[in-house]
């Protein structure tokens, strides 16, 4: 499979923009904004660096990088004192049953490109890096630039793991063009390309595939379920941005690192957002406390512009679930879920925030049908530098 330098910009910014735009509408039941949020976020910021082809002699593309700049990249992260850990420790963590670094790294391999095992590898080795191969099941053992079951095997004795890329390798127009089948041929599609290789895998490597990366990063909410049936627990997406704890398992942030474009790497290595730096995560005048918890919490500083925006009605106990209303500025009134059994009300924003600033109102009635007398509302800000844009 080759890319152009322009079909795969194209295709970045896309799917990275349109990240949250499924085919089919959010529902309660499959939304992954419905998850269960604990436990609490740690302060705890982890990026997920997601590499493709590697090459010293062949032209750099966005999926192909120059092993030396590879290596340079590995330093880096050693320099800076960020910790790289295993998919284990990171799924761990973020399930409550581990703690790690507050500035960590993992690093994943997307396809299965032969020059994982040639270029790659050795690097890995060398600095004593764990890694995740997301492999796709139609590629391996699949033409001389393919790995290998055997070049598979000997890296998971040192240091690799394996999670699913699917079985075809399907871009977004394919899965649209299934989507609109209809359920049942949807289904039997998804039964292919989520299942199929999640057997193949635990077959082929006797090893537990539990998480899985979105082909291109696009998803539906068919796939969410899907997700739950099969058995995997995280699953991956393209959209740049630092995973905390309480982000949903099922759409998890990756900044996939270009061969011709080096800021993503830089952006994904400047932890200027982590909560654990004391250089200000807040705006001073912005930070208020609110009467419910809410996401990004006021005066916040966040590396995406795309975010997830939440309000935690927990302790809500006069609240008319059927009256609530969201504005986001830039927006006007979005279309936010009401979740009843986590009592959460959000909103994933799905085209880039344009302003620094961004603020929330929400309002409802009470069970009387009086309007609130004092909406909630809060403004957060985003780190235009931290906060990748493409400018192709």
């Amino acid at each position: 499979m080759k890319f152009s330098r322009q079909s795969v910009f194209l295709w970045l910014a896309l799917t990275t923009a349109a990240f949250c735009q499924v085919e089919a509408p959010q529902t309660a039941s499959s939304s992954p904004l419905t998850e269960n949020t604990e436990p609490a976020d740690d302060g705890v910021r982890v990026a997920i660096l997601g590499y493709h082809d590697f090459s010293e002699t062949e032209q750099e593309t966005a999926m192909r990088i120059r092993t030396s700049k590879f290596r340079e990249q590995m330093e880096t992260i050693r320099e800076l004192g960020l910790a790289v850990i295993p998919m284990s420790d990171f799924i761990a963590w973020k399930n409550g049953d581990k703690t790690i670094p507050a500035k960590s790294v993992v690093i994943t391999i997307d396809d299965g490109w032969k020059s994982v095992y040639t270029d790659a590898y050795p690097i890995l080795k060398e600095f004593g890096y764990p890694f995740t191969i997301f492999l796709y099941k139609d590629y391996i053992d699949g033409g001389s630039k393919a790995m290998t079951t055997a070049m598979v095997k000997e890296m998971l004795k040192h240091g690799a793991n394996v999670g699913s890329h699917s079985t075809t390798h399907p871009y977004p127009q394919t899965v649209k063009k299934h989507h609109k089948t209809g359920a049942q041929e949807y289904d039997r599609f998804l039964e292919v390309e989520m299942r199929e290789s999640k057997r193949f895998l635990e077959q082929q490597f006797k090893k537990t595939i539990s998480y899985y990366a979105y082909p291109g990063g696009f998803y539906t909410d068919e796939m969410l379920t899907k997700a739950e049936q099969v058995g995997y627990s995280h699953l991956f997406t393209v959209q740049p941005g630092k995973v905390n704890r309480n982000l949903p398992n099922k759409v998890l942030p990756r900044y996939v690192i270009l061969g011709n474009y080096d800021k993503i790497f830089e952006f994904a290595v400047n932890f200027r957002d982590t909560p654990a730096d004391s250089a200000g995560g807040l705006v001073e005048g912005m930070a208020k406390t609110l009467e419910f918890p809410v996401t990004p919490q006021p005066g916040a500083i966040i590396n995406s512009r795309l975010p997830n925006i939440e309000v935690d009605l927990t302790n809500a106990t006069h609240i008319d679930p059927k009256t609530l209303k969201m504005q986001v500025s830039g927006f006007g009134e979005v279309p936010a879920n009401y979740a009843s059994e986590g009592k959460l009300f959000s909103w994933q924003v799905n085209r880039r925030l344009r302003d620094k600033t961004c603020t929330v109102r929400v309002t409802w009635k009470d069970l009387e049908g009086k309007t609130t007398e004092k909406p909630l509302e809060w403004t957060f800000q985003i780190d235009r530098g931290a906060a990748y844009l493409p400018n192709e």
